[in-house]
């Protein structure tokens, strides 16, 4: 099956991952993460890109993003290749880029999955065994939606303001819904939406996304086209 071209929609909420090159790390010490989250906020400010939420681990980092345009996304994960690939090359003496292949994108229903995204990287530490719970890695937004420490990368999105009037009250139901977890369908739906580059959404959420990008954003199916019988003609 042919690959869809990459969809981005400017003001549109996108989870994006990016996965290390044959079993190579991408992150090796603090001061690894560290570079790289310095670079992210300068990055996400230079193309005007919101970062709302991300798990940076040690193979993969996984973002969910808002661009402002069509070009800022790209740009984005382009400029932060260009600064971290040369820092990590350089500190560990090795050549070449760090990534397998191009980043992976898919763009958001924010109304119906963007805080299913959100705890769905936050938790990826946890399901990697990586820590036992979310709060205790350091290299993900979940502290920052759970109150236990400011981030300066994060930008929160409307859907984060809407759980309540207050940082206390938005706080306390962002860590009521961590805790109740992702059911394993949920896992599924958002796994393959990323993976394959599908948009996250309900259906009529898909033909408005169509319309809206005015092209395909899921692959044909399969098969040739239903033939009509005589008789039904």
């Amino acid at each position: 099956m042919a690959r869809l071209p990459r969809l981005i929609v400017p003001s549109q909420p996108h989870y994006v991952i990016q996965r290390r090159l044959n079993g190579q790390p991408v992150f090796q010490d603090d001061a690894d993460y560290t570079a790289f989250l310095g670079w992210l906020r300068a990055a996400a400010r230079t193309y005007k890109v919101a970062v709302h939420a991300y798990a940076l681990l040690p193979d993969q980092l996984h973002l969910l993003l808002t661009p402002s345009d069509e070009d800022g996304l790209g740009g984005m994960m382009q400029w932060l290749g260009r600064y971290y690939v040369p820092y990590y090359n350089q500190k560990y003496g090795r050549a070449g880029t760090l990534w397998h292949g191009r980043y992976k994108t898919s763009v958001i229903d924010a109304d119906n999955f963007l805080l299913v995204c959100s705890r769905y990287i936050e938790f990826a530490p946890v399901r990697d065994g990586l820590a036992r719970l979310p709060e205790q890695y350091p290299w993900s937004s979940y502290a920052h939606h759970a109150g236990l420490r400011p981030d300066g990368a994060v930008t929160d999105h409307a859907a984060y303001w809407s759980l309540g009037n207050t940082p206390f009250q938005r706080e306390a139901a962002y860590i009521e819904l961590a805790g109740q977890g992702l059911s394993p369908a949920q896992i599924a739906t958002v796994e393959a939406a990323v993976l394959k580059g599908w948009p996250l959404g309900s259906d009529q959420y898909k033909l408005q996304l169509e319309h809206k990008a005015r092209r395909q954003v899921l692959p044909a199916k399969r098969g040739r086209p239903f033939k009509k019988n005589a008789d039904d003609q």
